[in-house]
């Protein structure tokens, strides 16, 4: 024969009013999301601008580690950002090399790859410009991962949340 656990109706009843309360608090409820949410848009062909936004980037994860915060960054390349994802020269399209750029290239995807491996940082291109430019998927830097359009992508972003930025 099986035994029965008598629980006094006044036990449970005590423990919902004093548990609901507290699961049910914002401050509860924050504390098990994502800490920081942000999205950062690059669209621009500059050398330049993309190192100015590596750094800020960068100084965005220190501070969040060092507070001990959680974070979650992607950065959504689209337009003439592709220019920093790819080593193809891109000849014959309007973002073809330039010499800044062949000068630059080479550390700025060593840093790209340094946020997406050391620390987490999403990388992420639009299909729609890469199809355009006719670029092979295969000319792609590792662990860029493809996005249907990159505007899209953005507008998903930050209806989940994440804050927008963009270096200008």
């Amino acid at each position: 024969m099986k035994s029965i656990i008598r629980i006094p109706v006044f036990s449970v009843a005590w423990l919902l009013a004093v548990t609901l309360p507290i699961a049910a608090s914002p401050a509860v409820a924050a504390e098990t999301e994502s800490a920081a949410k942000v999205v950062w848009h690059v669209d621009f062909t500059d050398p330049r601008r993309l190192s100015a936004m590596i750094q800020n980037v960068n100084n965005m994860v220190t501070t969040y580690q060092n507070q001990l915060e959680d974070f979650d960054i992607h950065i959504v390349f689209l337009a003439g950002g592709i220019r920093f994802v790819t080593r193809d020269p891109l000849k014959g399209t309007p973002f073809a090399e330039d010499p800044d750029l062949k000068q630059r290239r080479p550390d700025l995807i060593v840093r790209l790859q340094q946020l997406r491996e050391m620390h987490g940082v999403k990388l992420e291109l639009c299909e729609i410009t890469r199809e355009a430019l006719n670029l092979a998927k295969e000319k792609i830097i590792p662990g860029v991962s493809p996005v249907r359009s990159g505007v899209v992508r953005i507008a998903e972003l930050q209806h989940q949340g994440f804050a927008y930025l963009k270096i200008e």
